[in-house]
């Protein structure tokens, strides 16, 4: 079966992005940010939540097309509705079922791509393998949390941890057993 990798860029604080979903601090550049992208490659399954897919929109992701062309999206949602959706893009309910269904059938690790409130929902039903955490050495005191409201707790084992230019990190962290 197939892990979960939440692979989300964070605060020094804990946020995935600032207020009204601001992400213009995090570092958008940088040897860093093409090794993130390059990981990317690596992933043929998506999951994300619907606030995460709708996102994108505002950079130019057209409504039921996927967000990232060589992946099969699954978007949970129990309310979200489009027409025309791309043969690789699925609107599914969230339940632990499906997630254990993607995980059996993935070809792949699967990339969970933002979504506090999702991740946190993932979180609570101990189904997030890995983290790799692209820190970024930014405050933002406020905003989306790493794991939304969800106040479960979890040991991590740290497994790599690399340094890139303008002080970005990525960590990446297994679940303990």
């Amino acid at each position: 079966m197939q892990k979960i990798v939440y692979y989300v860029a964070c605060s020094l604080d804990g946020f995935i992005s600032g207020p009204n979903e601001d992400i213009s601090q995090f570092l958008h550049e940088g040897n860093g940010v093409e090794k993130y992208k390059q990981d990317l490659l690596d992933f043929k399954t998506v999951i994300m939540g619907r606030k995460t897919y709708e996102f994108g929109y505002q950079f130019g992701l057209v409504p039921g097309k996927p967000a990232y062309p060589h992946m099969e999206h699954f978007i949970f949602s129990n309310s979200m509705e489009i027409e025309n959706l791309d043969s690789s893009v699925h609107i599914v309910d969230w339940s632990i079922e499906e997630i254990e269904k993607i995980k059996r059938n993935a070809q792949t690790d699967i990339y969970l791509c933002g979504g506090g409130v999702f991740a946190g929902w993932l979180l609570e039903n101990n189904l997030i393998d890995t983290l790799k955490i692209k820190l970024n050495p930014i405050v933002l005191g406020n905003g989306t949390r790493l794991f939304g409201q969800s106040n479960t707790s979890a040991q991590w084992h740290l497994e790599n941890q690399e340094s890139y230019d303008g002080g970005l990190q990525i960590l990446t962290y297994n679940l303990k057993n």
